[in-house]
């Protein structure tokens, strides 16, 4: 079988760098165009020299249609708006879309599953194979513990991350929710400030921390009478989400079109 051709998107960005370096050292791929915003300095540069690996000829490019000409799939690490805009091209293109974006609104989720009818997405909150095994177990432990067991998720980001809670504190909440047969949109606690009142019984709390370098610390806490269980996983660099969104790209290229998750890549989704 020949190598997946795969365009990845923000490729001046720090996660887009760690793509193109994954990419040139795993089998089976290769980077075939890298995306950057329009008006963007880097347009041009050569992504190789970016990402800290020597000249490979590819240049940053702001024209996705043309790029996905002789593609088989994208890398999505971007912003909302700049997903939104490459789903409807990716899904024209008949390609692979991989969505590592956070920060996704439910109309922009709208708009994503809109395509899914003809085209094959992977989207998930987080990439790596260690969260999606925590998520994984926080589901399972929400399913044995009642709600005499309240649940916090507790994330912390380098100091420029645009959004709380992360995307993976989310993915985590949407587990705990699922293991508890309740919508985390009705049962979700942030942001609290002053005088709250008493913690409601059935809650998912979260609270998002901010601050250095910090790849990413998640942490599932289930606080029961005089006990509490600590679920946690730190990642210590962004290639693992790298590598996870490559596994994504090549587990999803030939599938039937739909949306898929990091938990259906990791044979998981029975869980």
């Amino acid at each position: 079988m020949s190598d997946m051709r795969l365009i990845v998107a923000g490729a001046g960005g720090r996660m887009g760098r760690a793509l193109t370096r994954a990419i040139s050292d795993t089998k089976g791929v290769v980077l075939a165009g890298a995306l950057e915003a329009p008006g963007s300095e880097l347009l041009g540069k050569d992504a190789g020299v970016l990402a800290g690996l020597p000249e490979n000829g590819v240049k940053l490019c702001a024209d996705l249609w043309a790029l996905s000409a002789k593609a088989d799939g994208i890398i999505d690490f971007t912003v909302p708006a700049a997903t939104i805009a490459n789903v409807a091209i990716a899904a024209q293109r008949g390609i692979v879309h991989v969505i590592g974006t956070t920060g996704l609104t439910a109309s922009d989720n709208a708009v994503i599953h809109s395509v899914t009818k003809q085209a094959v997405v992977v989207k998930s909150g987080n990439m790596s194979l260690g969260v999606n095994l925590l998520a994984a177990i926080t589901k399972r432990v929400a399913q044995s513990l009642d709600d005499s067991f309240d649940i916090e998720i507790v994330e912390m980001h380098h100091r420029a991350k645009i959004d709380a809670p992360s995307g993976t504190a989310l993915l985590l909440g949407d587990a705990a929710a699922a293991g508890r047969g309740i919508e985390l949109d009705q049962h979700s606690a942030r942001g609290r400030d002053g005088v709250t009142g008493a913690r409601r019984t059935g809650d998912i709390g979260f609270a998002a921390l901010r601050g250095g370098t910090v790849t990413g610390d998640h942490s599932v806490i289930f606080a029961g009478p005089y006990e509490r269980i600590e679920l946690s996983h730190k990642a210590e660099d962004r290639m693992i989400f790298a590598h996870g969104a490559l596994k994504a790209a090549r587990w999803a290229h030939g599938k039937s079109p739909g949306l898929y998750s990091m938990m259906d890549v990791l044979g998981l989704s029975d869980i």
